[in-house]
Order: C-alpha cells, then sequence, then structure tokens
C-alpha cells in the first residue's frame, strides 16, 4: 500500500491523491503540513528535505516527491487502461506540457490572491497585489481556454493527467476571481472534470483553506 504524506487542503496533495483516486489505489493519506506540522522536523526532511508537501512512499521504501512527477510515475505504473497516461507519445507530450505550464504559469499567477485572500486577515490585505494576482491568472485561464476550444481535454479528446494539474488550478481560479472573463470553452471542460468522482472526492469537496 502506498503512503501520501500531506494535507489534503494542499493543492499539490490534491493532485496527487486526485490521481490516486483515478487509478483506484489502495493507499494511506498522512497529516502533515499546514496546521499539522511535521514538515520540517528531521523524520520528515529526510524523506523530503524541501519540507513541502507531497512525498509518496511505497512499501519498498521507493520515496518520490514534486506533485507532478508523482502523478506521473502512478499513472505510469499502475494505469494498465489509459485512464491517466495517453497512449500517443504526442498526447502525452502535450499532457506533460500543461502540466509545466500549471507549474510556471498558472501557479505562480494566483498564489499570490489565495495567500491574499485565504492566509491574510482582511485588514492586512494587499489589495493591489490581490488583484494583479486575479488580473495574471485571469489572463492565463484565456490561454487554456484558447486551447479547450480546439480539444475537449487539455491534451486531446480524453481526459488524462495533464487535466489534474490545471483542474486544481481551476477550481480555486473560480473561488478566488470574481468577475472573471467569459471562458465558455473552460467552463464546458471544468463542468466535465467536475464531475469526475475523485475530484469531488480529493478537489471539490474540499474547502479552501
Amino acid at each position: 500500500m502506498i503512503k501520501i504524506w500531506g494535507r489534503n487542503t494542499s493543492s499539490n496533495v490534491q493532485k496527487a491523491m486526485w490521481a490516486v483516486g483515478e487509478l483506484g489505489l489502495e493507499h494511506t493519506r498522512i497529516d502533515v503540513g499546514g496546521a499539522f506540522g511535521k514538515n520540517k522536523e528531521p523524520p520528515y526532511l529526510a524523506m523530503n528535505p524541501n519540507g513541502l508537501v507531497p512525498t509518496l512512499e511505497e512499501a519498498d521504501g521507493f520515496l518520490l516527491w514534486e506533485s507532478n512527477s508523482i502523478v506521473r510515475y502512478l499513472a505510469g505504473k499502475h494505469d494498465k487502461n489509459g485512464v491517466l497516461e495517453p497512449k500517443d507519445a504526442k498526447q502525452r507530450a502535450l499532457a506533460s506540457k500543461w502540466m509545466d505550464w500549471q507549474l510556471s504559469v498558472v501557479g505562480p499567477a494566483i498564489t499570490p490572491a489565495f495567500w491574499g485572500l485565504i492566509r491574510t486577515p482582511a485588514e492586512k490585505r494587499d489589495a493591489a497585489a490581490i488583484k494583479a494576482s486575479q488580473d495574471k491568472t485571469a489572463a492565463a485561464m484565456k490561454i487554456l481556454d484558447a486551447q479547450l476550444a480546439k480539444t475537449p481535454f487539455v491534451a486531446g479528446p480524453a481526459f488524462s493527467y495533464g487535466d489534474i494539474p490545471v483542474g486544481v488550478m481551476a477550481y480555486r481560479y473560480r473561488q478566488l476571481v470574481p468577475g472573471r472573463p467569459p471562458t465558455p470553452n473552460l467552463d464546458r471542460w471544468y463542468d466535465a472534470i467536475a464531475k469526475r468522482k475523485a475530484f469531488q472526492d480529493h478537489v471539490g469537496s474540499i474547502p479552501l483553506s
């Protein structure tokens, strides 16, 4: 049985757990980080020297950190039916591209809005920084919307692991950016992924905190 170390409110842990849910893997999740602490203590740092979550631990002692890498690894090892990992090499590369885009573009764009609106008391918020973050995130999501005008899912005709990181960000975007510009293709795609049980279990049912 695999272990996922990390609190369920972490967007990065949610990626790993969504993949676990899609693949139907037996697992245990251990609360670490945030209010639970322990992620800066020696036992955890021995597994993940970054002190971040999630960390995957397998029964044979194999350890892996970095959320997108965990998603790809689990799919590569356990996905026998193409539930997450595209069989076609080009679609696989496109899925990976959008996973990297989440890390390099939309994640950094939305983080200041998340911290400003969720983690900062109202009297201490930097309204200008929050607005700039919301605008950057909306611009990024319009890029995603343009892609989804061409394909039903980010990498092509079928759901894949490429949809997981951007799906987690889309969940946050819809709550953190009111007055969003029209994105009909993104809205259609989000409605589809939000119906997936693994999304509902590990992302959509968990309030931002």
